[in-house]
């Protein structure tokens, strides 16, 4: 064998996005393989989802009543002076104020919910519908609190 045809006929590797494409074609079926151990409870998933959709939930209440009272919102702002820019005196790089402990909250709401409800739930089975059911509410209701017309007597800004 020539050293000409040794080159020739050594496999050339396959380029990285090749070699991700053909990963990527097989994935449906590695899902379909399934687990060896599948879980069996989807109560620490619906956990999870529901806890995000009542941090969601907890921000929006605490906006409204931060918005009806400037003692609450101090005390709120308080809660997230710990986020840079909180209390930002700069008017290039802005002040984010007592937003910084509305996020304080959700973030609090969120993981605190979470806990507990992944305890709660951590060796039952909760239904689909319950988890969408509950997950929607949260996320439907914060949504509709954001919306001005809904609550008058918020000032627009």
């Amino acid at each position: 064998m020539t050293p000409s045809s040794f080159r020739k006929s050594k496999i050339q590797p396959q380029p990285i996005y090749s070699r991700v494409w053909q990963r990527l074609q097989q994935f449906p079926q590695v899902l379909a393989a399934g687990s060896p151990h599948p879980v069996q409870v989807s109560g620490v998933a619906a956990a999870a989802l529901i806890s995000a959709g009542f941090g969601c939930f907890l921000m929006m209440v605490i906006h409204h009543f931060s918005d009806t009272s400037k003692e609450f919102e101090t005390m709120v702002w308080a809660l997230g002076s710990w986020i840079p820019g909180s209390h930002n005196p700069s008017k290039l790089y802005g002040n984010i104020g007592s937003y910084s402990g509305k996020e304080t909250t959700l973030l609090l709401g969120w993981l605190i919910s979470w806990v507990v409800l992944s305890r709660l739930w951590q060796h039952k089975q909760i239904r689909p519908k319950t988890i969408f059911f509950w997950f929607a509410v949260f996320f439907v209701a914060a949504t509709a609190m954001s919306w001005h017309p809904l609550f008058p007597y918020l000032p627009l800004m």
